[in-house]
């Protein structure tokens, strides 16, 4: 994605894995960070981006109060880009590419389990002294912000979930998203039939959707025989069926911090479970984005920023 550019800071998760950190705006003025340097969340060389304050300089990014941004399922930190160098102006900004996604390690199949996602952002939040921060969670990427947050409220002073449901969806949609994997015309001869595919051609589409097109562009590298995602279909299966089986409402009711819970007005969560959510939440908030289905802040990203702002704002720095 043009104009993504972040530093790359490697995080030791569970069991060892090596995960990628992105962070954007100024690094923070120390040495105690082992980094691979300025380079950007797909892979591309480049120079980080740095976004100050408007009308003056940005206060050292030590001093900020620090931001955790977690993709969903088959997503990957350049997602968050558009959100992050905002973020940036005001927070310490760090989007992380979460195991067996984008950059970091795809361990073997049995390594997805949700205590290995927790822990990952656990240690994410350790190791790059971000706490006590404000998770950004987008599906997957939420239930496991909302499930750290209920395990360590130490570590976390306000949540934003972003269209992921609380209630078990159950067996039958598991075989669904397998049956979906196996659809997959992969490979995928130019990064155009990509953008189309999922964008346009693929059963889920209802209507032409660029946006999800672009989406799976991002999580796409080119092979000798073509465009292949970047991560392995069976892990991703793996990781889902960790948490569809079960309903995840105790977690949530466990969550003390302010939490704000968006939804797509076309998205998977509808508007009754999300207030229920809301209700369960001790410190729940809700908004929703209209013309936006399940890839809220990427669909639109304006509306998206409309929709969290002001809730960050009443946060302030903590």
């Amino acid at each position: 994605m043009p104009g993504s550019m972040a530093r790359r800071i490697d995080v030791t998760g569970a069991g060892g894995v090596r995960l990628a950190a992105w962070e954007f705006g100024d690094p923070p003025k120390t040495d105690r960070f082992d980094h691979t340097g300025p380079t950007d969340p797909t892979g591309h060389a480049g120079h980080p981006d740095r976004t100050g304050h408007p009308g003056g300089s940005p206060a050292p990014a030590g001093e900020l109060p620090g931001v955790l941004l977690l993709h969903g399922l088959m997503g990957r930190a350049s997602h968050w880009a558009p959100t992050a160098r905002w973020l940036a102006a005001r927070h310490r900004a760090v989007a992380l590419d979460q195991r067996g996604h984008g950059r970091s390690d795809k361990p073997p199949r049995g390594s997805y389990t949700r205590d290995a996602y927790v822990e990952d952002a656990e240690a994410a939040l350790e190791q790059l002294g971000l706490g006590p921060a404000v998770l950004i969670g987008h599906a997957m990427g939420a239930l496991t912000a909302w499930q750290l947050a209920a395990k360590r409220p130490d570590l976390v002073r306000g949540l934003i979930i972003c269209d992921m449901r609380a209630s078990a969806l159950g067996g039958a949609s598991q075989h669904t998203w397998a049956e979906w994997f196996r659809a997959w015309p992969v490979p995928f001869a130019t990064l155009a039939d990509v953008r189309k595919w999922f964008g346009e051609d693929d059963p889920w589409v209802e209507r032409p959707n660029p946006a999800r097109g672009e989406f799976y562009a991002e999580v796409m590298a080119e092979s000798p025989d073509g465009w292949r995602p970047v991560f392995e279909p069976e892990h991703m299966l793996r990781s889902r069926e960790t948490w569809v089986y079960d309903a995840h409402w105790e977690e949530l009711a466990q969550v003390r911090c302010p939490t704000l819970v968006v939804r797509g007005l076309d998205g998977e969560l509808g508007r009754a479970e999300a207030q229920e959510m809301v209700r369960v939440l001790p410190h729940g908030q809700y908004a929703e984005v209209a013309d936006a289905g399940h890839l809220v802040h990427y669909d639109q990203p304006e509306a998206w920023r409309a929709a969290i702002e002001p809730f960050l704002d009443a946060l302030g720095n903590g």
